[in-house]
């Protein structure tokens, strides 16, 4: 059975109130986090332009390559393949600790984010990997328009994607110790949004930088 964590919170903290009272405070608890979600949007919103400007960047200098390396020689799409591969299982994993979150399951919440939390880990570790690997070999930054333009987008995305994973730690901490309150319920829901954004953007990294870059 589905139980709505916000209107539990009121319960729980409100357990002498009348049902009126209770009614009042929900709608409250419900205002604010209509607002904190809202707001959160409007985050993504300026998220999508930054990337939007980072692809128009990549389409204009992505074949610029100053007589060095091209997408061709530098990329291997079965190793893409498994850095996408653990994005999109996180994801996934992100779901389930939000059907754990409906549910007020604490226990599945702490599990589903750990599992998510180290899928993650595992993509931004391949990630500086590829990295390392091609400043390696004299494919850094400041070889070609080409490179400058791939190391912003995709460097930028993995940013987020840390950014992601330290909010996720914070998250799981909070859970362990305050339980699911409506607060914690709310940046649980808002960080659900962040994550299925990144993985959404890594999709168009996928097909546009390294599945074109490879043909």
């Amino acid at each position: 059975m589905s139980v709505n964590p916000l209107a539990f919170e009121t319960i729980r903290t409100y357990p002498y109130a009348s049902r009126a009272e209770r009614a009042e405070e929900q709608v409250h608890q419900d205002s604010a986090a209509q607002t904190t979600v809202l707001g959160f949007w409007i985050y993504l919103m300026s998220d999508c332009i930054l990337f939007a400007a980072l692809f128009a960047t990549f389409s204009v200098l992505g074949r610029e390559f100053a007589g060095g390396p091209t997408g061709r020689d530098l990329f291997s799409l079965p190793y893409v393949l498994v850095e996408t591969l653990c994005l999109l299982v996180s994801s996934f994993t992100y779901g389930m600790a939000m059907l754990g979150l409906n549910t007020f399951k604490r226990g599945d919440v702490l599990k589903w984010l750990a599992v998510t939390f180290l899928l993650g880990l595992c993509f931004i570790g391949l990630e500086v990997k590829e990295f390392v690997r091609l400043v390696g070999e004299g494919a850094g930054p400041d070889r070609s328009a080409f490179l400058s333009s791939f190391f912003a987008l995709v460097g930028t995305h993995g940013l987020h994607v840390t950014g992601g994973l330290i909010w996720m730690a914070v998250m799981a901490v909070q859970v362990g110790l305050k339980g699911l309150k409506a607060s914690v319920s709310v940046s649980l829901l808002c960080l659900s949004l962040f994550w299925h954004f990144l993985d959404i953007v890594w999709i168009g990294v996928f097909t546009v930088v390294y599945l074109m870059g490879s043909l």
